[in-house]
């Protein structure tokens, strides 16, 4: 698979698509990237020694299964559709913030899915040359509405 660009798998729009490139899709996992830099998508929401605060840890996850769920999508000719977190278990990151030009690789594998619900186990590491550090790592759950139950969400119940 040629390296892609990530937005065009979510129904995000800058500044609020935090990944660059899809690295890979397959069945049930996906692997992206990012840069933490000053010139990357990550710009706005660095800290004042360039670096990401750690808690962004949830949201690069949850772009990963997004970005999973848009390229399957895609496959089928649909445009990316907006998914919820429902919630996280056993988020633990191993450092405060991710440093200033560090290459996070944000993986993320499927556990369970049905209809509308799924669990993906993920995992962000930071690139080295010899090998990759593992920094942070949960399981977030998701649901997928379908137009109606978006439409009651975000506009109230019609009647």
């Amino acid at each position: 698979m040629k390296t892609l660009n990530a937005a065009d798998y979510l129904p995000h729009e800058s500044p609020m698509v935090l990944l660059e490139n899809v690295i890979d899709v397959a069945e049930e996992t996906a692997l992206c990237r990012v840069v933490v830099s000053e010139n990357s998508v990550l710009a706005p929401f660095l800290n004042a020694r360039g670096a990401l605060p750690a808690w962004y840890a949830i949201e690069l996850i949850a772009q990963t299964i997004g970005v999973w769920s848009g390229w399957h999508g895609a496959q089928g000719g649909a445009s990316p559709q907006v998914g919820m977190l429902l919630g996280g278990r056993a988020i633990k990151c191993s450092v405060p913030e991710f440093a200033a030009g560090s290459e996070l690789l944000i993986s993320v594998a499927m556990v369970l899915r049905d209809e509308k619900l799924a669990s993906f186990e993920g995992v962000i590491c930071i690139k080295r040359e010899q090998d990759n550090l593992q920094v942070a790592q949960g399981r977030l759950n998701t649901y997928q509405p379908d137009k109606d139950e978006l439409i009651k969400l975000t506009q109230g119940k019609q009647e």
